[in-house]
């Protein structure tokens, strides 16, 4: 398993926004940085700096992925015809514990990486513990069945802070989502702004 470089509300106070939305984030209380030196005015971004945050954003935001899997990816969404930003955003949530966490089958997205390594879950029947494993579209993602009942799961179904984008099809009474379709970067319901553009400008200079 992948193992999480940093808390994930440190990721929070470092960027000085709630990224995932949640009620506990303790950007919600204050924000400014961590640290002794956290409420000092804080210096303009320069050009490469703004670039570097809006990678690190997005980075962290899929599970905190280490900078040589998220650099993978980025490749592949450069080989891909069309906006590279676009289909970064779209590689990053056709993954299986992206579409987890998305179909709310689990709170958070580290949550949905435990849960997809633990063995939870199957894609069209078939048992997939690999978080960083591509749907397409059309495929059918499920709870297994001696896994419906778990806490986690019962929990997060009932939670109302955030809905199942229209790029899935879950139903909770199954357990059961169906990949549609891969998202644009409109359809992602990010809780905060992500710029992918930015992304690939960092990596064209770097």
């Amino acid at each position: 398993m992948t193992k999480r470089t940093s808390a994930k509300y440190k990721l929070d106070r470092r960027m000085g926004e709630n990224i995932w939305g949640r009620a506990k984030s303790p950007v919600n209380k204050r924000e400014y940085g961590p640290g002794q030196h956290g409420q000092r005015r804080k210096n303009k971004l320069s050009d490469f700096g703004t670039q570097l945050r809006a990678k690190q954003k997005l980075k962290g935001y899929y599970g905190d992925l280490t900078e040589k899997q998220f650099r993978k990816i980025f490749g592949e969404a450069e080989r891909v015809k069309g906006d590279t930003g676009e289909n970064l955003v779209g590689l990053l949530e056709r993954r299986l514990d992206a579409v987890i966490y998305r179909a709310k089958f689990v709170p958070t997205i580290f949550a949905a990486r435990q849960f997809v390594n633990h063995g939870h879950v199957t894609v069209n029947g078939q048992r997939v513990n690999i978080a960083s494993f591509r749907v397409k579209e059309g495929d059918v993602i499920a709870v297994r069945d001696r896994s419906r009942q778990l806490a986690i799961v019962l929990e997060s179904v009932s939670l109302t802070e955030r809905d199942v984008p229209d790029y899935l099809e879950a139903d909770h009474s199954k357990m059961t989502a169906t990949f549609v379709r891969t998202p644009s970067l409109a359809d992602v319901p990010y809780a905060v702004v992500m710029e992918p553009n930015l992304v690939v400008e960092y990596y064209a200079k770097n």
